[in-house]
């Protein structure tokens, strides 16, 4: 299973791709970066972007949703992911689901001319399950 690095490069290899972070969205900082940021500095990005996904995670109307009657495990997630929409690109903030409580996301930086944002969501959640934090 691959850690943060190898998630980071495999992101850069989506069509599009500028630049991406994996970010604790509780303090705001970044654990891993690669490529470009958006305003020239990874940590402002970081600590931008965790407010924005702060902002989602914590509002009720995105309350967990109940795990369907029968279903084992633990519900669904209230968040899968955000995506902010600018006139050069996309900002995508995947959440990573672990075993323990995570406040963890990735956030990617897609160029709107040279990326697909349906196959970058698509994935983006991949690369996120496959992530091990170590």
């Amino acid at each position: 299973m691959p850690g943060i690095d190898e998630c980071l490069i495999e992101v850069m290899r989506l069509p599009g791709a500028r630049g991406a972070a994996v970010v604790d969205w509780t303090s705001g900082l970044a654990l891993g970066t690669i490529g470009e940021s958006p305003n020239g500095d990874h940590e402002a990005t970081a600590a931008e972007t965790a407010e924005v996904a702060r902002m989602a995670a914590e509002q009720p109307v995105f309350a967990q949703a109940e795990a369907p009657t029968g279903s084992p495990g633990p519900p669904a997630p209230a968040v899968e992911d955000v995506i902010v929409t600018t006139a050069p690109g996309y900002h995508i903030l995947r959440f990573v689901e672990t075993a323990f409580d995570s406040s963890v996301f990735l956030h990617l930086w897609l160029d709107r001319a040279e990326g697909n944002l349906a196959l970058a969501r698509i994935r983006l959640g991949e690369i996120a399950e496959r992530l091990v934090l170590a």
